[in-house]
């Protein structure tokens, strides 16, 4: 009986293993403007005349006109067939939906609103089947929202204990940063979106200092990170940012939730640069 528990442990860790490494390649947009060197960048990756590419637009609040939008647009770049699935959660787990991922190799998940997106799509049988495409060797592109949903964390956009309508992530403050699940195509980092334009530091910074042990990616607009083998190299025209707090002494926070820490390390690359995500550290 023992021997039987412990190859079934076995056997559970290495499938666990084999889906975070998948073969696939992350296209993850900061959102903003999308050169047309970026839609190319997407659909060559994605096989060009052999792309069979699916649009997922339930981020949107317009998703039939913004499926129908980024459809056009793959097209006119080159891939070979884009069509878009649009559901509900209860539509996520039926076999008609899922049948029309058939011969998919490429997703792309389009801007708008993370929630909207996770809230149709997490613990369905058609993520399920998304990120099948991606451990198979697939490319799961997103932009926006997007993009947010990559990471295993998920920031909302919501502030929890500070008035944002005046001002918004304007403190490093610790449980205030809205989160929840992401999809989880990136397991051991926070992504975030519209970075540097937005001015979106403080509330990146307050959850990498909250979960140390998770890099914070800001991905400016325009701008993407290109993700294979647990490596990204940058593709765009601004920057990416990384805060690693992971041998930060001294985190703690005052009486009002105020974080602290010393030794935060920062990164900032530009297109062309790499990065190694599991050595926490550029590749030169």
């Amino acid at each position: 009986m023992i021997k039987k528990l412990l190859l079934l442990f076995i056997t559970v860790t290495l499938l666990d293993v084999s889906a975070q490494t998948g073969k696939g390649i992350l296209f993850i947009i900061g959102g903003g403007k999308r050169p047309a060197y970026m839609i190319d960048k997407f659909v060559e990756l994605s096989g060009k005349e052999s792309a069979n590419l699916v649009v997922i637009p339930m981020a949107s609040s317009d998703p039939i006109d913004v499926a129908e939008y980024q459809k056009k647009q793959f097209e006119e770049h080159g891939a070979g067939k884009v069509k878009y699935v649009y559901c509900t959660l209860e539509e996520a787990n039926t076999d008609s939906i899922i049948s029309k991922m058939d011969g998919c190799n490429s997703v792309f998940f389009s801007g708008g609103d993370q929630n909207r997106l996770t809230e149709a799509l997490l613990n369905t049988k058609l993520l399920e089947r998304i990120k099948e495409i991606y451990f198979n060797g697939g490319v799961i592109g997103g932009t926006s929202a997007g993009a947010a949903v990559m990471s295993k964390i998920m920031i909302t956009g919501d502030e929890l204990l500070t008035d944002s309508s005046a001002n918004a992530f304007s403190e490093i403050r610790a449980d205030n940063i809205k989160h929840t699940e992401g999809f989880g195509f990136i397991d051991n980092a926070i992504v975030d979106q519209h970075f540097i334009y937005r001015k979106r530091h403080n509330r990146l910074i307050s959850l990498t200092l909250e979960y140390p042990k998770l890099l914070g990616i800001g991905i400016d607009e325009s701008t993407a990170i290109i993700v294979k083998n647990k490596k990204f190299e940058v593709f765009g025209d601004y920057q990416v940012m990384i805060f690693d707090a992971i041998n930060s002494t001294d985190i703690q926070k005052n009486k009002n939730g105020f974080l602290s820490a010393s030794n935060i390390k920062l990164h900032i690359l530009s297109g062309g640069d790499k990065f190694d995500l599991i050595e926490r550290q550029p590749i030169k």
